[in-house]
């Protein structure tokens, strides 16, 4: 038979190694583990307790005084990295209680890393959640973000959330040259060891709705397409990771997940860095409602979509079903 023609039927049955489970088991060729999945936490300085949210059914805004306990319960269940969110109630137009030294991204990374020792604990560095507009920066005097302005501060966040104990910085602003601006201020400020996952291939998207309820962003007055890579657009994306992977980026990451499935197969192809997805709220919300509604199976379709991302070249992916999928994983998924 000549090389690499497949033998036909009736010689040859895939059915064989379907027939059972343990035989599924043996042959699977993607496979979740709880180090694969990052959980984001929301912590808003303003709250006492815990406060659901409408628009993600099952996730919480969490009081500084109670987000260790959300933490704890995830712990239990296996989960060891966590991408914290800052909900700041003191926001002005820079975004400045991003990187006061006492401010909430330091209260937060130094009480999570505390309570945590041993996990890791991943800052999202950017400013949306901080100003008093909502966009991710300094605003110009056309209401533009300014990018060199922003990423000097981006630079000042990221210290002083290495200096309160982040294992890691993750940028999410989108801005040009943020990567190297981050780098340098933490290895100038002698933070050299402390890497940086960027959201590299980040785009304007309709499923990021729900976070903005999560994380207290009241956008007034445009939108992000200016800075946040055209979802029509793959080889920009594309070249956005590029960049920064040439500036100093130690890991990488696609956001949303589901519909960027091939820009995430496409970076794999060509970078040899770790890369992330993530799982952004629209596609959290959009199983949720779709299961409360009985046109899915809810449990089925997390499974599913975590491992598509997977299959896709996903080390790990941030998501909020992070908590649901350890304790599937728990009971022999």
């Amino acid at each position: 038979m000549p090389q690499n023609t497949p033998a036909h039927f009736p010689s040859t049955r895939l059915r064989r190694v379907r027939r059972t489970k343990a035989l599924r088991g043996l042959v699977r060729e993607t496979k979740l583990t709880h180090d694969d999945l990052i959980y984001p936490v929301f912590i808003d300085e303003a709250a006492q307790g815990s406060v659901d949210l409408k628009l993600m059914p099952g996730i919480q805004r969490h009081g500084l005084d109670v987000f260790t306990d959300e933490m704890q319960r995830a712990y239990d269940e296996g989960i060891r990295h966590f991408i914290l969110f800052g909900v700041s109630n003191k926001k002005d137009p820079k975004g400045s209680d991003a990187y006061a030294k006492e401010g909430l991204v330091f209260k937060m990374n130094s009480l999570a890393k505390k309570a945590f020792p041993d996990c890791n604990i991943i800052s999202d560095t950017c400013f949306c959640e901080y100003t008093s507009h909502g966009h991710c920066g300094i605003l110009d005097d056309h209401s533009a973000v300014h990018n060199d302005d922003t990423i000097e501060n981006l630079g000042k966040q990221a210290v002083i959330a290495a200096k309160a104990g982040a294992d890691i910085i993750a940028p999410s602003a989108m801005m040009d040259g943020q990567i190297y601006a981050i780098r340098s201020a933490l290895d100038k400020a002698g933070f050299d060891h402390i890497p940086i996952l960027s959201y590299s291939s980040k785009f304007a998207s309709s499923f990021y709705g729900p976070f903005r309820e999560a994380s207290g962003v009241d956008l007034k007055g445009g939108n992000r397409k200016a800075y946040q890579a055209d979802y029509a657009n793959g080889r920009a994306g594309l070249l956005e990771s590029a960049l920064d992977e040439a500036e100093g980026a130690d890991m990488l990451m696609v956001k949303p997940g589901l519909a960027y499935l091939d820009i995430l197969t496409k970076l794999r192809d060509r970078t040899d860095l770790p890369i992330g997805s993530y799982q952004v709220g629209g596609e959290y919300a959009s199983i949720k409602f779709a299961a409360q509604a009985g046109a899915i199976d809810e449990e089925a379709a997390i499974k599913e979509t975590l491992i598509a991302i997977k299959r896709a070249g996903a080390d790990f992916i941030l998501t909020y079903f992070a908590r649901d999928a350890a304790r599937f994983l728990n009971k022999g998924w």
